[in-house]
């Protein structure tokens, strides 16, 4: 011991130099202080401490193991979230059933509000129905477009879709007293009209564009005669909207889009003055054509609804009205930006499946029961219209989406539609002029009636197929970039 400790020792003239700094007052202070805190450290690391610290990590473990457990192993008894909805629509179609036997068409709201909550209370849910706390992470998947469509060729489809011939009622002389609270541009169908326009055989329906009496004010969504005779002339018409100033102008990505779609497509953003102003604040003017970018901004005077939800499903629906010599056309909401070229989208969508219709899959949602509960949880709408719009379809003959159905009509009763490809087919047109008549006469939340329309329509012609392509929602998010709204503020408050 003695040996180490001759064999440390500093040589001579180190050891005073460093003996002297380390004897000196101030450095004497300092080491005491290290040393002190060293002994509540050496305190710490005594064996009684790590003790409680490993018990600490054992109940740790133990409470995560059980609440895992709680999920993986449910407890005999309790219901899951399809059970409880089971439970809840049931109880609910009982009682839908005794109103309509009864007096009364539709409950109140305050009245479906409580049989909604009472129910989920008996299925073992408190308060709201309910609903994820966060959102799923949605990705985009490939594919395979063809490498290139340089030209307008429209393919020998094997199968021969139905014919037959549309006509629209263009004007009414006198609107029935009853619906005077409606807007006149949908026009004043009653519920005859309605239950006959569902055949598909040559006829003369509503579908929106209706002008009123003689002499009447204009009904609305009046748009320029140039305007107008742009739009005569386009084959193939990608569209979209922004209405009070709802969102921001997206380009479509102009070095995917082929020069045959430069110069053949007709790109078309239908906009009011107020988002119009806002646009051409925000570097978005529309040059001496009235274009920006790839985009044909059309203004729409006096539009036709006060809701601009609703009236945007003037031109996501109505596109072989504003474009009548069309052949095909895209509809891409506001919050997309178009990054594949339209002709690729035409030949994978409609021309490779054989189909005149083509929709996306809701990404998280396939029964109109979910998507009728998440609309009240987010209050995307009023209560008692919601609960009007779907007594009614179920009373007509709306069931649950079962996706264990081996003949399931579709693969989802829930579309995401902010991306729709479509020919301008009889049965297309009739299908989108049917839809709509939906929104105009009740929510103007059209994922509710999406199903019930097409359900209708089939039930009514089971021997006219209408081929609709209800593709993956992951193949649309390829197809364009998703955005978030503009947020708006909300507008000063008047008064004392």
């Amino acid at each position: 011991m003695a040996v180490y400790k001759q064999n440390v020792e500093l040589p001579p003239e180190r050891r005073s130099t460093f003996s002297a700094g380390f004897n000196s007052p101030g450095r004497t202070e300092q080491q005491q202080g290290f040393r002190r805190r060293g002994r509540r450290i050496g305190r710490f690391l005594r064996p009684i401490y790590w003790v409680w610290i490993v018990l600490l990590a054992a109940l740790c473990l133990v409470f995560t193991g059980l609440f895992c457990l709680r999920f993986l192993f449910p407890v005999p008894g309790n219901f899951d979230m399809q059970d409880a909805r089971k439970v809840t629509m049931d109880m609910e179609i009982s009682f839908v059933h005794e109103e309509i036997g009864g007096n009364s068409s539709f409950p109140s709201s305050n009245s479906s509000n409580e049989i909604e909550r009472r129910n989920f209370s008996q299925a073992g849910f408190v308060g709201k129905p309910p609903g994820g706390k966060h959102r799923k992470l949605h990705l985009p998947c490939p594919v395979k477009f063809a490498e290139s469509v340089d030209y307008f060729m429209e393919p020998n489809l094997v199968r021969n879709f139905t014919q037959f011939s549309l006509a629209y009622v263009n004007s009414e002389e006198k609107p029935p007293e009853m619906n005077s609270s409606r807007s006149g541009f949908g026009g004043h169908q009653t519920m005859e009209q309605r239950a006959n326009s569902f055949y598909a055989r040559n006829q003369t329906l509503h579908c929106g564009f209706v002008k009123g009496p003689p002499g009447s004010p204009s009904t609305g969504f009046d748009l320029d005669e140039k305007d107008k005779e742009y739009m005569s002339k386009c084959i193939v018409a990608v569209s979209s909207c922004i209405f009070g100033s709802s969102d921001f102008l997206r380009r479509p990505y102009y070095k995917n889009m082929s020069g045959f779609a430069k110069e053949n497509v007709c790109f078309v953003m239908f906009v009011d003055d107020q988002t119009l102003e806002k646009l051409s604040s925000e570097g978005h003017k529309p040059d001496d054509r009235g274009y920006v970018g790839l985009w044909k901004v059309v203004v729409v005077k006096n539009l036709p609804y006060s809701d601009m939800r609703r009236t945007g499903k003037v031109p996501k629906f109505l596109s072989h009205r504003l474009f009548p010599s069309s052949r095909y056309s895209i509809w891409v909401d506001s919050k997309l930006r178009l990054i594949v070229d339209p002709m690729r989208i035409i030949e994978h969508f409609l021309w490779r499946n054989k189909s005149e219709f083509a929709i996306s899959k809701h990404y998280d949602r396939q029964c109109v029961w979910e998507e009728v509960l998440q609309n009240k949880r987010l209050n995307k709408y009023n209560h008692r219209e919601i609960d009007r719009q779907f007594y009614f379809y179920r009373s007509d003959g709306l069931t649950m989406f079962d996706p264990s159905e081996p003949n399931t009509p579709l693969p989802s009763y829930v579309p995401e539609g902010s991306f729709i490809i479509r020919a301008h087919t009889p049965m297309s047109n009739l299908f989108s002029c049917l839809w709509y008549n939906e929104v105009e006469r009740f929510t103007s939340r059209d994922q509710l009636s999406f199903a019930y329309t097409y359900l209708k329509l089939r039930r009514s012609n089971p021997d006219k197929p209408f081929y609709l392509n209800m593709f993956k929602d992951c193949e649309r998010r390829t197809l364009a970039k998703l955005f978030k709204h503009r947020v708006l503020r909300p507008p000063p408050t008047t008064g004392p």
